[in-house]
């Protein structure tokens, strides 16, 4: 699920999964971290989701993906679109 909050000359896109899906760290990846995990963890909710915050500037595309342990990737359902591999934000 994405929340999105927009400020003057930004966006704040905060990034959830559900309870233990999937299992194991998970972090957000895309062109606006040059494709590195790491810098964007979810981290546990009281409510057993995950997630994390981004500031983005406004009025741009990114493309994106959810990474999981062990390599794999998850798509968003909720994004503004899919590219075919990524999914895409339009802040």
């Amino acid at each position: 699920m994405l929340e999105r909050t927009w400020l003057k000359k930004q966006t704040e896109i905060t990034f959830v999964l559900p309870a233990g899906h999937p299992a194991g760290e998970v972090s957000v990846v895309g062109d606006f971290t040059d494709w590195q995990p790491g810098p964007h963890p979810l981290a546990e909710q009281s409510d057993g989701s995950r997630s994390v915050t981004v500031t983005l500037p406004v009025s741009q595309h990114h493309q994106f993906r959810y990474l999981a342990d062990g390599g794999h990737c998850l798509d968003e359902e909720e994004a503004d679109g899919h590219d075919g591999c990524n999914s895409l934000l339009h802040t």
